[in-house]
């Protein structure tokens, strides 16, 4: 099989569990997921099958989408409610007005330290086998962007307030250190509560399916028919049109001169390739280079690539 199988993860499984299951279940080895879901958190988790794997990197750099449950009054070790609590407040006077100016803050680039319960590496070491031996290191904040913000609900008048939000960000960003930092600057002390992921590289809650029914339509022989093709899930990018005198080339994954595009490009950037019919083949990842007046394969899709 070829393309992006959109799973909805469960709770309770990790990302690599999912991936287990479907090589499993599919009997082939090439799969690769588009982003680590944390156990607890479930949602949109993309599959890249087979030759689909190349765009793995390209559907990772994309916005992902969440809604998440922040409690206020409480804080843990790992800034979730799976962690130990190391401090707690009582909640007073938080309106939900205050809620809406902090979130508002929080658009547009902004510095993270990755939580101590992560999977960065510092020193050879990934941050969450430190936290286990009960070490804390310094970390360099990051930056990470938060493109939409919104508040979907508050429960401020009950003993441990909650509120839910949904949020579109750029790869990287900790949803957990997020709900930390909007607790700071309420003055409280907070931690997440609930994640679910609901957009990850294009791919919306709407377009996955569960484990249960990716094994059922793989009974019936209907699988393949909901596998998104790579192109698809990489149409972010622009689409380019070979000339028929340059097909050949192109399909060998040679360099083909910038002459024989549609369209004009600036230099670097990345196009797909497609053949001139009208639903002509996709034919791979290309890289303009204004130099030499040609573009460069960096991945090419052809069927009769080596």
């Amino acid at each position: 099989m070829d393309g992006i199988l959109a799973v909805w993860k469960p709770e309770g499984w990790t990302s690599h569990d999912v991936v287990a299951k479907v090589r499993r279940l599919l009997k082939m080895k090439r799969i690769g997921h588009t982003g680590t879901l944390d156990p607890m958190v479930t949602g949109v988790l993309p599959l890249c099958l087979g030759r689909s794997t190349r765009v793995v990197e390209y559907i990772q750099e994309r916005p992902k989408a969440y809604e998440a449950v922040l409690k206020l009054g409480i804080a843990t070790d790992t800034e979730d409610m799976t962690g130990e609590v190391i401090a707690r407040q009582p909640v007073q006077n938080v309106t939900k007005e205050q809620v809406e100016q902090v979130l508002n803050r929080f658009i547009g680039d902004i510095e993270q330290v990755p939580p101590m319960f992560s999977a960065v590496k510092v020193g050879g070491k990934r941050l969450y086998e430190l936290a286990r031996e009960g070490k804390t290191v310094e970390r360099k904040a990051r930056t990470v962007t938060i493109h939409e913000i919104k508040l979907l609900h508050a429960e401020l008048d009950s003993e441990e307030p909650e509120i839910t939000f949904s949020v579109v960000c750029s790869k990287g960003t900790y949803i957990r250190t997020l709900c930390v930092d909007i607790g700071k600057a309420l003055g409280l002390p907070a931690a997440m509560a609930k994640l679910t992921r609901t957009m990850s590289g294009g791919i919306t809650a709407e377009g996955c399916l569960t484990l249960a029914q990716i094994e059922e339509l793989l009974n019936a022989g209907e699988l393949e028919k909901h596998l998104i093709p790579a192109d698809q899930a990489i149409a972010h990018m622009p689409k380019a049109t070979v000339a028929p005198s340059a097909v050949r080339l192109a399909r060998r994954g040679q360099k083909v001169p910038l002459s024989k595009l549609s369209n004009e490009w600036k230099d670097g950037e990345l196009v797909r390739l497609y053949e001139p019919a009208e639903h002509g083949q996709f034919l791979g990842i290309y890289q303009v280079d204004s130099e030499s007046a040609q573009i460069k394969p960096v991945k090419v899709f052809t069927s009769n690539e080596p």
